[in-house]
């Protein structure tokens, strides 16, 4: 299905690029481990390009024709673009998953901040929880309780890197805490970047945040024994990877402003371990019932897209917008380089 060249390059883009995805995916069977490392390096190729890009612009636009070409079966001749358009032919991919995520991309190219706790969930519906969604559809999974599960485990490792990175994403001039908590504290969040410190008030906004994904790690394990039980060692294991990315951010006092949590190589491997004794455990515990528990509102058009295996597509009225607003940009700044030559 992918070329083994292209193969080896997502590889060692995810080895270089994602330890946590690395880590877990290697108790993945290999008819899901393989597509799944197309997927992720091709996530993680737009990601770092949106992120570290000095033209965040472009390189969102430049990601909405990757997709048109992936989906129109002319991939770019670039190993990820291959290799993920093999995976979208072989497992009939939903366009409307990589199309959330390439929102929320679009969401962070124009700085968009987020009101609520609710504001933050669309955001992560899009960059993290469409990708769970996808996973599932690697697995040959479309049941809607796995699928809005799978958005719990998405959801909470996107809150989970929040807020381990509330320091590196302030001193980038970036927020993803919900605005409401710094009124409802009396801080003004341009204060707070323009001099990020792990005061008291950032440190319980960061504890709250870690909460809400600790109740939702717990709610998406119950949707793991919905999976095929040769792919559940690797769930189990992103999720315990995660959650103890947010126990360390709980070790050093919630200051994730002055240090960034890590967890080292030998943590990982005990919770690889442990994933799989909880997947053979998973097959003779009663079922939970929080596995029928309905998705979250903000992530309940990716568990549609998926269990409808929906063939039209159209792109949404906001991702229009958002896209417009930036090739708008885009124009702007080619209209002002272009009178500084003339000029």
């Amino acid at each position: 299905m992918i070329a083994a060249a292209d193969l080896e390059h997502c590889r060692e883009a995810i080895r270089t690029g994602s330890l946590s995805f690395h880590a877990a995916s290697r108790v993945l069977p290999d008819r899901v481990r393989n597509p799944a490392l197309a997927l992720y390096a091709f996530c993680r190729v737009a990601d770092d390009a949106v992120d570290d890009g000095i033209d965040k612009t472009s390189e969102v636009l430049g990601l909405r024709d990757r997709l048109d070409l992936v989906y129109s079966g002319r991939p770019r001749n670039a190993p990820a673009d291959r290799a993920f358009a093999a995976v979208v032919e072989e497992f009939d991919m939903p366009r409307a998953l990589p199309e959330a995520l390439l929102e929320g991309f679009a969401w962070d190219a124009v700085g968009r901040r987020y009101d609520t706790l609710s504001g933050v969930f669309d955001y992560s519906a899009r960059v993290a929880a469409a990708v769970g969604v996808m996973m599932c559809v690697l697995m040959r999974v479309r049941d809607p309780d796995a699928l809005a599960r799978a958005c719990d485990l998405g959801l909470a490792m996107q809150l989970t890197n929040i807020a381990r990175d509330v320091g590196e994403d302030a001193r980038a001039n970036r927020i993803f805490l919900p605005l409401d908590w710094f009124a409802e504290a009396g801080v003004d969040p341009e204060a707070f970047l323009a001099d990020p410190r792990p005061n008291p008030v950032i440190r319980d906004m960061t504890r709250r945040l870690l909460g809400v994904a600790e109740g939702l790690y717990a709610r998406s394990a119950a949707g793991v024994p919905s999976l095929p039980l040769s792919c559940r060692p690797g769930i189990f294991a992103a999720g315990s990877i995660y959650a103890g990315i947010g126990a360390a951010v709980a070790r050093n006092n919630h200051d994730s402003v002055t240090q960034r949590a890590c967890t080292g190589s030998s943590r990982k491997m005990w919770w690889l371990a442990q994933s799989v004794l909880r997947a053979l455990v998973s097959t003779v515990t009663p079922q939970s019932a929080f596995v029928h528990a309905r998705p979250e509102p903000e992530v309940a058009f990716l568990v549609d897209a998926a269990a409808h295996q929906k063939t039209t597509f159209s792109r949404s009225d906001a991702l229009l917008a958002v896209l417009a607003q930036l090739e708008a940009r885009d124009r702007a700044r080619f209209n002002r380089r272009l009178d500084a030559r003339r000029a």
